[in-house]
């Protein structure tokens, strides 16, 4: 997109025409009055704020860039506040997320402090589209708080996923574990507090302090990689802990901070339900009331192979019936 120079148009004829980008700051600010960054109400109000996780961690905003606002001004590569309604806003962000036009919302930025624990934040920092500075235990002790885990919160190994939980353990069993974590945190504390009594190195003496001991962390992100972040980590398959930093982060800090693009993610993305082609296929069929063909799809896509008279586990067809069954659709095939 373009803006004409209409002064050196009669000089140069139509087919000569200088031109000038319309990110030309002359061009974006005629008046050459200063710019002002976009501020947020609702976002200002919590600065600082921390938003508490768990038993001792927390989530709160440290600083921010762009809004709404500036997803639309990104979009439409242009300068200046009221040249369309809100409605139009909505849907040109709407728009945006659901075509995966994802470049806008990279215009946005925000920087967190976070207090995790370490076994929490080995997942965390596996996205590895953030900057981050982290508390450094070479240079500073340790913070003396571990994640604690009550009675009723030992989650029994899942059954049918390798690296989930499932259910939680009988209380009156927890009880014990809970005591035994205690202990093993106490123990753990002193050991490391005498080695630096002793003159050892921090950098050595922290060795064997556990997983749940908490850390700090200031993780800076652009819109578009937070929203990435968000619909794994708040997914049901997350891990309960990063899960619950995740919602805190989506529904306390991203509703705020850009509640259009907040629900636009939420509808297209988060509570969207995606579909193969195979599945697409299974699905038109049985709403034509053809269970037959249904069958015969996915059969063909592998998804029904036998072992012993019995259907074989098949981790796609079992994503299947988890669509159909949010579809109201019934499986066609024996369970």
């Amino acid at each position: 997109m373009i803006v004409e120079d209409a002064s050196a148009a009669s000089s140069l004829g139509p087919a000569l025409q200088p031109v000038r980008p319309v990110l030309d700051s002359s061009a974006m600010n005629e008046t050459g009055a200063p710019m002002e960054r976009p501020h947020v109400a609702a976002i200002d109000a919590i600065l600082g704020k921390p938003f508490r996780v768990l038993d001792d961690g927390l989530v709160r905003v440290v600083d921010y860039m762009g809004s709404d606002e500036s997803i639309v001004q990104a979009a439409r590569v242009s300068y200046g506040a009221g040249t369309k309604r809100i409605h139009e806003d909505r849907g040109l962000i709407r728009y945006l997320m659901r075509h995966r036009h994802t470049t806008p919302f990279e215009m946005c930025e925000i920087k967190l402090h976070v207090r995790v624990p370490m076994d929490c934040w080995r997942q965390w920092i596996r996205h590895r589209t953030a900057s981050v500075n982290e508390y450094s235990t070479r240079y500073s002790v340790a913070i003396d708080s571990a994640q604690k885990t009550p009675p009723g919160g030992w989650r029994l190994q899942s059954k049918r996923n390798k690296q989930g939980s499932e259910e939680y353990l009988d209380p009156a069993r927890g009880a014990v574990f809970s005591e035994k974590e205690a202990e093993l945190h106490a123990l753990s504390r002193k050991i490391y507090e005498e080695r630096l009594a002793e003159g050892i190195s921090r950098e050595q003496a922290r060795k064997d302090l556990p997983l749940s001991t908490y850390t700090e962390a200031y993780w800076k992100t652009n819109l578009y990689n937070l929203l990435h972040f968000l619909k794994l980590r708040m997914d049901p398959h997350a891990q309960e802990e990063i899960r619950a930093y995740a919602d805190t982060i989506g529904r306390e800090v991203v509703s705020r901070w850009c509640p259009i693009t907040w629900e636009a993610f939420l509808d297209y993305s988060f509570h969207a339900l995606e579909l193969s082609a195979t599945e697409r296929n299974v699905v038109a069929a049985l709403s034509a009331s053809d269970p037959t063909t249904a069958v015969e799809i996915a059969k063909s896509a592998g998804m029904l192979n036998m072992v012993d008279g019995r259907l074989a586990k098949n981790r796609e067809r079992e994503e299947l019936e988890a669509k159909l069954r949010q579809l109201n659709l019934a499986v066609p095939w024996g369970m």
